[in-house]
């Protein structure tokens, strides 16, 4: 029997002082927890199943309650999201939904949330993103990212950027959004992992690569968090693994 095994942790780090990513495998959320040890859950191949990260956005109130937010309107959609535009839909419903929320409360007017993950399905992956969290294929020949970056170019020098092009709420006044979706074939074996940028800003592709390469499931997510650590652990960090096993 094809089952889909999802390993996750999420992660203050060590500089910031509460964690404002949030987390959703299927039904389950997990928002603002500290955890450096995975969880690992099972689920049959089958009724469409939801993994993805929201990484509030830092420097804006609420970036908490806007990942929230949208990690459990995910949660509640997931099963339904069985087409690339039930996927985009459901993305541009949590976009007016942050921004709905924020209202013109002053604590929360401008919060807004990126969001990145994959719906799994028998015999396909869709991949989807708005903002710069993550979505890796892990390949033989590499990790090969599938989302799409919201980002401008890294300065010259840099290999990374912090500015965002697109989110999830985070603006005065209500922005449309187009979430990228891209569907692959997926077959028994095949591992994926979603992440906030917590993990990818300090730790290169091929070191994520090399560890992912040598650990499975719940090990591998352990490595890669302390990879994180001990790179600084300049953010919240946020992580889920996707295995499809037999």
């Amino acid at each position: 029997m094809p089952y889909v095994a999802v390993t996750a942790l999420s992660h203050t780090g060590l500089v910031r002082d509460h964690n404002e990513d949030s987390l959703v495998v299927g039904p389950w959320t997990l928002c603002g927890t500290v955890t450096e040890n995975p969880q690992t859950l099972l689920f049959p191949l089958g009724t469409p199943l939801a993994v993805a990260v929201a990484d509030g956005l830092g420097g804006q109130p609420a970036g908490e309650v806007a990942s929230s937010l949208v990690v459990r309107q995910l949660a509640s959609l997931g099963p339904s999201l069985d087409s690339e535009d039930a996927v985009g839909d459901a993305l541009k419903l949590c976009n007016h939904s942050v921004y709905a929320a924020a209202g013109d409360d002053p604590e929360l007017i401008t919060m807004g949330t990126t969001v990145a993950g994959a719906v799994v399905l028998p015999g396909s992956l869709m991949a989807f993103n708005i903002g710069d969290s993550k979505v890796y294929a892990v390949t033989p020949d590499g990790l090969r990212q599938v989302s799409v970056d919201d980002s401008p170019p890294p300065r010259p020098g840099h290999r990374t950027t912090s500015a965002v092009l697109q989110t999830l709420g985070g603006t005065h006044a209500f922005t449309a959004v187009t979430p990228h979706v891209t569907t692959s074939e997926l077959s028994t074996g095949d591992r994926y992992l979603v992440c906030t940028d917590g993990l990818t800003d300090p730790v290169p592709e091929d070191v994520l690569d090399e560890l992912l390469r040598v650990h499975g499931d719940g090990r591998a997510a352990f490595e890669l968090w302390k990879a994180a650590i001990e790179a600084g652990g300049p953010d919240n960090i946020t992580l889920a693994l996707i295995r499809v096993g037999e």
